[in-house]
Order: C-alpha cells, then structure tokens, then sequence
C-alpha cells in the first residue's frame, strides 16, 4: 500500500476492486487507496475529508461507502462522509448525534445503517436516502471494540465490548421496534474477537482478550438465533486477538494474525462448521494485527496492513491467501 495502517477499513466495491480508507500509521490518516485484483496493484484515490481511524466503512445499496466516526488522534469524531465509486471522490454525509470509536455498523434489511456503541450505549439510524441521523434505542451496556451481525431474521446481534466486569454479554436490536434485549453471556473475552456469520445461521464468536487478567483465550462459541443460546465448539489452535475472521466460499472460516502474548501473529487456522473443529493454514508472509481480511470475486482473500509485523512496526504490504490449495502470496 502507499502507507502504513492499521485500524483502517477495507470494502469491496461493486466492481470488485477494495477501497482501503484511513487509518492509524504514524497519526490518524485520511489518504485512501484502491486495490485492483486484476492487477494486483494498489493506486492512490481522493482522501477523505477528515483523518481517522477505529472508523466504520458500510457499503450501501446502491454503491456508495458510507465512512463513519473514529478517533483524530484526539478526540472521537461524530462526522461521516460518502466515498462514490463512479467519481472517486467524498462528500460529507451529516454528523451523528454523539462522537464514537471502536463502535459498529451495520447495514439494516430496509437500507438503514444501525450504528452503536463506540464508548456509549447509545445508537442511531443513518438514512442513505435523506442522508440523516436519528437516534433509536440505546444498548443495556456502554460498549466498544465490540461486534455486530446482522441475522437472518433481520435483528443485529451485539457481542461484548470494553473490559469491565458485566461484559462479555450480548444483545439484540430488533429493527421493528427500535429496541434491545438481552442474550446471555458467550464469551470470557471483552474486545479484540471476531463474529462471523455461518451458512447455516449460527454466529462463530472467537478469542478475544481480556485486560484484567490479561489473558488472550482460544475459545470459541456458537449462538443460535432460533433458540437464543450459547454452545461451545471447538477451541482453536492458538490464542488470538485483533485478529481477522473471513468466510470462505466452501463454508469455512479462515482466521489469521492477531495479537497472541508475544507479539503479532502470522498463524493462521481453518474452522470446519461441520466438525467443529480448527485445521492449521499456512502461515502469513509476515505477522500482523489490526490488519484486515477481505473476501475477492475469486475466492481468494486479500490481507493488507497492520501493526508490527517482521519490522517491528506498521506495515504496508499485503498478501493473498488461495483457499484452493492453502497457500499465501
């Protein structure tokens, strides 16, 4: 890439290309740059408009990128701003109702982006067609770095989040009625895991990390929205945190890099849902947290960024991982 990141976004566009945006190397950045799978090249595109990262990057329906939020190295930024494929360039999107990082976002069933948490319990409504905000019901707990799906039944469910005693809990946001319950407490873990979406519509949450005990755990738990609860499955085979969880197209989750106790991680591993069981993957090029992982047209998956890796420091590169034969480049 043309900069270091790490704690930036990365979106696949309609065409297949990845727009990386943001991000934290030496101060919070707002240069942006695309990625070319034909090529394999990276080129430079407009910058944003404010600096940021622990930013939010939403693809909207009809094939904007709606940037949210973050930190400017000083404070929580409460502005948004719209990436259009077509012109390569932003414009301001309104300001939330309250500045957030480490928060989420996600595309609603109607077009609607919930976004929550980033320090508060409170959350509101991006409408892509008018371009504003409104607030809905606020979370039972103040959370960030936490994480959010969107399940088949339409409801998002909210995972964790900070490091105080209550959490490691979970919730629900019905998007008919603009509220939250409650839906027990999965994981030992407060931030740094992963929740990622199964073909069968269970939600794999994994690792994570804990700042009293410091721990870093290699658990892992399946929620099932038909029943509402919690199971174990298997553990993995190391210890990870801020980290990347992808779905491949053969149903498997690919995990990689992290932060494991000793340093960024280049391991990576393989989860089967219908075994239940972790498989080592090859090995990353060079170890990386607060990096991302994305999903290309063609199966492969694109691993970009993060923080030090072989240098001891941010790093630029990306790599590629080929689920065909288990190998990175």
């Amino acid at each position: 890439m043309s900069a270091v990141r790490a704690s930036y976004t990365a979106t696949r566009l309609g065409d297949g290309k990845v727009l990386v945006a943001g991000g934290q190397g030496f101060h919070a950045l707002a240069s942006a740059e695309l990625y070319d799978p034909s090529t394999g090249s990276w080129t430079v595109t407009a910058g944003m408009i404010e600096g940021r990262f622990n930013h939010t990057a939403t693809l909207l329906p009809d094939g904007r990128v709606l940037v949210a939020g973050g930190s400017n190295d000083i404070n929580s930024v409460v502005s948004a701003e719209l990436y259009d494929p077509r012109s390569g360039s932003w414009t301001a999107a309104g300001k939330m109702h309250e500045g957030r990082s480490g928060h989420t976002a996600t595309l609603l069933a109607d077009g609607m982006v919930l976004v929550a948490g980033g320090g508060t319990a409170s959350a509101e409504l991006y409408d892509p067609g008018s371009g504003s905000w409104t607030v809905t019901g606020s979370m039972g707990e103040a959370r960030n770095y936490h994480t959010a799906t969107l399940l088949p039944d339409g409801n998002v469910l909210v995972v964790a989040g900070g490091c105080t005693d209550s959490l490691g809990t979970s919730e629900l946001y019905d998007p008919d009625t603009g509220s939250w319950t409650g839906t027990g407490q999965p994981i030992p873990a407060c931030a740094g895991h992963t929740a990622t979406l199964l073909p069968n519509g269970k939600v794999l949450v994994v690792g994570g990390y804990t700042s009293v005990p410091d721990a870093v755990f290699t658990s892992a738990q399946l929620y099932n929205p038909v029943s509402g609860t919690w199971s174990t499955t298997g553990s993995t085979i190391g210890a990870h945190a801020n980290y990347t969880a992808t779905l491949l197209p053969d149903g498997k989750v690919l995990v990689a890099g992290g932060g494991g106790g000793g340093g960024s991680l280049a391991s990576a591993e393989l989860f089967d849902p219908s075994s239940g069981t972790w498989t080592a993957a090859a090995e990353m090029i060079e170890g990386r947290s607060g990096h991302t992982a994305t999903l290309l047209r063609d199966g492969t998956v694109l691993v970009a960024g993060g923080c030090c890796g072989g240098s001891g420091s941010f790093v630029t590169s990306a790599e590629l991982y080929d689920p065909d034969n288990g190998s990175g480049s």
